[in-house]
């Protein structure tokens, strides 16, 4: 027969061979899938993300400089036009504005930003949703931000009232609009967004300058570079022009804030890419190791006949290689489907949480293709042992049947003597015990298949202990008052005397440039008295911490990112008043899982700055009946900045940060469960595949089909038995390594793991063992034993 003759018979007995094996070819290969789909999932959302803000940043000139100060002359502008990698510049003014929405009682601040005369800015030029920009010498005109148009259903045409630098004013919507400035908007004081309580709003340069008393000036300046040109230099120069002028300290773009939390977020998607992927490979290549191996293992007589026939060892080889490559094939196109379908759904999610004019989808398809050679790659190592003993196996040993084993009494079995079994249970007993390898493989797959699903389940848990800790633990303010400029402390005496505050305690919360050798990390210092009742330091056991009478406690992040421990000596460059550096101690290491933070005992901070006794923040317990009143006095109040209600805050975690979170987590939870499923069946098929020939023969020799079930699905529970508990601490292993991948600025996963997660991924395993038990029971109902007795095996 020629060789293509040959190839053709191998190519039929391969279709025959994967219909026969349609069911565990597809567990497999749901398996395989469950990988590829969250890794095109991540990987889809992280190209879209990236390309979007690419696009986004080039084509409205997204600053890479930012340099805020109090007040500058516009004429110092000549002299910023006349530095050297200084490509396009805009001095605009800033401000901040307490707002009335109609029918919505809470209290609501805005951040006011200037827009030039002519319309566009230079740098940071706005995406005009709708409308248009504010017109010159328009006082009453204005343009919103998307977010909080959407959150107040606020249209072009409506109206409310401002309190701008003590003084109120009507504004009426010209535009709502989006920056790239502000994809990521988040209010002062604050740690996540709230787009209800929380706005950007764009003024003609003019009326702004007039409403913050800054004719003729401005007090943000921010920068495009030329080609070529480092930030580094281009910030010491304007550090020291507008020195005079009360500058803060000009940062680049990796420090602005809405830019570094979204990096964070794409780090974190290029993260996910990688390491759940990584975990779900790992177990098809488990599986497809036992399945090829044992199915290799059953066709010994017909390996023998295709080399008496011809057939080479290699094309021996790459008939059983083919075998592993269709199936790999399937999963990785199921996965592709899945992951792009999983990817536009996460996709959209995210547009709610980033304010993007709209989303680039696209992913790289060299990554594709990467992908697809590596699940190919990676299913064929699976099964590359058994694929080589195939082709090695000689023509005269194969043709004989495997000897059969030597049986002795073994460890287990001397152990459970004393112990009277029903027959069927101790061959259950025997079966296992007396091979050791393959219990502890079909072991190793039920723990695999329970840890996938905890490590899919565990981060609601973690979710749940970040909400505590922050907002029961930490926090136990009910409103948080920000001022324009800090105030003696004797100010919290008149809030105190106010009708429905009940308790009020102050803080200072400074900007700040943290410096340890080559690192430096640009943050706040928080001041907090050391009585403080209403918001605390706490350590990794969740312990408030004493604040120290001299030094710095830092998040274990920021320790961390600066490479300090308790002891090493920090530069700290204030960035406030006349801009002193101190050289500090770390006193200690704090824990936090939302944002970063540097804490002082508040009179050290102020003697560091050379102040007396200032805050520039109040946290306040109310009552709840006279809320409202407190919300309008503070308002109302001239030198308040803004106002954050705890409750919001945590409303807008789960509307934010835990929904984009957690329907990752549902979705790698559903490929969890999938691949549990996977496991389990081919696991039952496998064994009924081996030992249908035994099973048959007992139930010739008068056994029922409940008790030949219940030696194979015995067989089973004692697996499961074994190895879910091995699960839960592979499990384990692996939740501590996802969480310490994913750490990131804006928040750290906590590991914690509840008896409610453990027990979840045990019923997944269970329920997936029962579904295959019931297929399994099925086939043995209708196990032909004249035919199966007929076999060698």
């Amino acid at each position: 027969m020629s060789p293509k003759g040959l190839n053709t018979v191998l190519n039929v007995k391969l279709r025959r061979e994967l219909w026969q094996m349609r069911g565990q070819v597809m567990a497999i290969a749901l398996v395989i899938a469950g990988g590829v789909g969250v890794c095109v999932m991540s990987l889809v959302n992280y190209s879209s993300l990236l390309a979007t803000r690419a696009q986004y940043y080039e084509q409205h000139e997204f600053a890479e400089v930012f340099a805020p100060v109090k007040r500058a002359p516009r004429h110092t502008l000549k002299d910023i036009a006349a530095l050297s990698g200084i490509a396009k510049y805009e001095g605009r003014v800033e401000g901040a504005a307490k707002l009335e929405i109609p029918g919505f009682p809470d209290p609501v601040s805005a951040r006011l930003v200037s827009v030039p005369p002519e319309g566009q800015p230079d740098v940071n030029r706005l995406f005009i949703r709708q409308g248009r920009l504010p017109a010159a010498g328009r006082s009453q005109e204005i343009a919103v931000i998307g977010s909080f148009a959407e959150a107040h259903e606020l249209v072009l045409g409506d109206q409310f009232e401002a309190i701008i630098n003590g003084r109120r004013q009507a504004l009426t919507i010209t535009g709502i609009v989006e920056s790239p400035e502000f994809i990521y908007v988040i209010p002062p004081g604050g740690m996540l967004p709230d787009y209800q309580r929380y706005g950007v709003l764009w003024m003609n340069r003019e009326s702004l300058e007039s409403a913050m008393d800054m004719r003729g000036a401005f007090n943000s300046l921010v920068v495009t570079l030329k080609p070529g040109h480092s930030a580094a230099s281009v910030i010491d120069a304007l550090d020291r022009l507008l020195a005079r002028y009360g500058a803060t300290g000009a940062f680049g773009r990796d420090d602005q804030f809405s830019h570094r939390f979204l990096s964070d977020e794409l780090n974190q998607l290029k993260t996910m890419a990688t390491v759940f992927p990584l975990i779900f490979m790992s177990v098809a290549m488990f599986l497809l190791n036992v399945v090829i191996g044992r199915l290799i293992s059953t066709q010994r007589d017909i390996v023998a006949v295709l080399k008496a026939f011809g057939y080479s060892n290699r094309q021996i080889a790459w008939h059983y290689s083919k075998l592993v490559i269709v199936i790999a094939v399937i999963g990785l196109l199921a996965g592709l489907g899945l992951g792009l379908w999983l990817g536009r759904s996460l996709g959209e999610l995210y547009m709610d949480y980033y304010r993007f004019p709209g989303l680039l989808f696209r992913i790289d398809p060299a990554w594709v293709v990467l992908l697809g050679l590596m699940t190919i790659v990676v299913a064929w190592l699976g099964a590359w042992r058994a694929i080589r003993q195939a082709a090695a196996l000689p023509p005269a040993e194969a043709m004989r049947p495997e000897g059969p084993a030597r049986y002795r009494v073994t460890i287990v079995e001397k152990l459970l003597s004393g112990i009277r079994f029903a027959q069927p249970s101790r061959m259950i007993v025997r079966q296992l015990s007396r091979r050791p390898v393959r219990t502890l493989l079909s072991m190793t797959g039920v723990a695999m298949a329970t840890a996938i699903v905890m490590v899919g389940n565990f981060q609601f848990d973690s979710v749940s202990l970040m909400v505590h800790t922050q907002f029961a633990r930490v926090q136990q303010q009910d409103l948080s008052a920000t001022f324009i400029d800090p105030v003696n402390s004797a100010a919290l005496f008149g809030l105190q005397r106010q009708a429905g505050i009940r308790y009020v305690e102050g803080r200072r919360s400074v900007p700040a440039r943290l410096v340890s050798g080559h690192r430096e990390w640009r943050s706040a210092v928080t001041g907090i008295p050391s009585e403080a009742r209403l918001q605390f330091v706490i350590d990794s056991d969740l312990q408030p911490v004493p604040l120290p009478r001299e030094g710095l406690l830092l998040t274990d992040f920021l320790a961390d990112e600066l490479g300090v421990g308790p002891g090493d000596v920090l530069q700290l460059e204030l960035l406030e008043g006349d801009r002193r550096t101190v050289m500090v101690p770390v006193a200690g290491i704090t824990s936090e899982f939302l944002g970063v933070g540097a804490y002082m005992d508040l009179d050290a901070l102020n003697r560091a700055l050379g102040d007396g006794p200032l805050i520039n923040q109040a946290l306040i317990n109310l009552d709840p009946d006279k809320a409202s009143e407190v919300y309008n006095s503070l308002r109302e109040t001239p030198g308040v900045l803004g106002l954050s209600i705890r409750q919001a805050m945590l409303d807008s975690f789960y509307d934010t940060l835990a929904r984009t979170f957690l329907t990752f987590t549902f979705f790698n939870s559903l490929m969890g469960g999938i691949i549990a499923f996977g496991v389990v069946y081919n696991m039952i098929r496998i064994s009924l595949a081996e030992k249908g020939r035994e099973l048959a023969s007992l139930r010739v020799l008068g056994y029922t089909q409940n008790e030949v079930a219940h030696i194979l699905l015995g067989e089973v529970a004692l697996l499961l038995f074994l190895g879910i508990p091995l699960g839960w601490l592979i499990g384990q292993g692996l939740a501590l390594m996802i969480v310490t991948a994913m750490q990131t600025e804006l928040y750290r996963v906590p590991l914690t793991i509840t008896s409610q997660t453990l027990g979840m991924s045990a019923l997944v395993v269970v329920v997936s063992a029962i579904a295959s038990g019931v297929i399994a029971w099925w086939r043995l109902k209708r196990l032909d034993l004249v035919a199966v007795l007929k076999t060698r095996e």
